[in-house]
């Protein structure tokens, strides 16, 4: 997937981002799309909501480290809490991007609207954003890289599925 799937409402998006705990990769992700979006006056036309495929942190805030990241990069990570996946509700989201290959394998492989969020990356596209969980602070300040820049292309993609014809006129 390099490019997004058209909306299924039009004028209407709706993006679940995924990973494993949705404590680290995912929220971070959920935090950044949403700021870019509403950056970009698309707030109010898309919907981002995140998920982990395991059960383990459902309720939680988001790790510590990905929050000090955020938050020292001038984001809200404050209103995360960690929730699972729902399999059987993929057909409520336009796209469903998940973070690596095993997030991947567990929401059912590669579909029209199923792909890894860094499809979408302008430098590495089709990479896996790594798990930084048992790593460092660095770890967290590579992943906070990739989603902006994959966060920008995706606004990028998402405006013109999202234009009014009418506002064209």
């Amino acid at each position: 997937m390099r490019t997004l799937p058209p909306p299924r409402v039009p004028g209407r998006y709706r993006i679940e981002l995924v990973c494993l705990g949705n404590i680290c990769r995912s929220p971070t992700a959920h935090v950044v799309l949403e700021s870019h979006l509403a950056d970009a006056g698309l707030d109010d036309r898309v919907e981002v909501t995140s998920s982990g495929t395991g059960g383990w942190h459902v309720g939680n805030p988001m790790d510590d480290r990905a929050a000090a990241t955020l938050a020292a990069a001038g984001y809200d990570p404050t209103r995360h809490r960690a929730r699972q996946y729902d399999d059987a509700r993929p057909g409520a989201y336009d796209v469903v991007l998940v973070m690596d290959m095993a997030n991947l394998a567990d929401v059912g492989g590669r579909a029209e609207r199923i792909g890894l969020f860094r499809d979408l990356d302008p430098v590495d596209p089709g990479a896996e954003v790594p798990d930084p969980y048992y790593g460092g602070a660095d770890g967290f300040e590579e992943v906070l890289a990739m989603v902006e820049r994959t966060s920008d292309a995706i606004v990028a993609a998402l405006q013109p599925l999202l234009d009014d014809p009418q506002d064209r006129a």
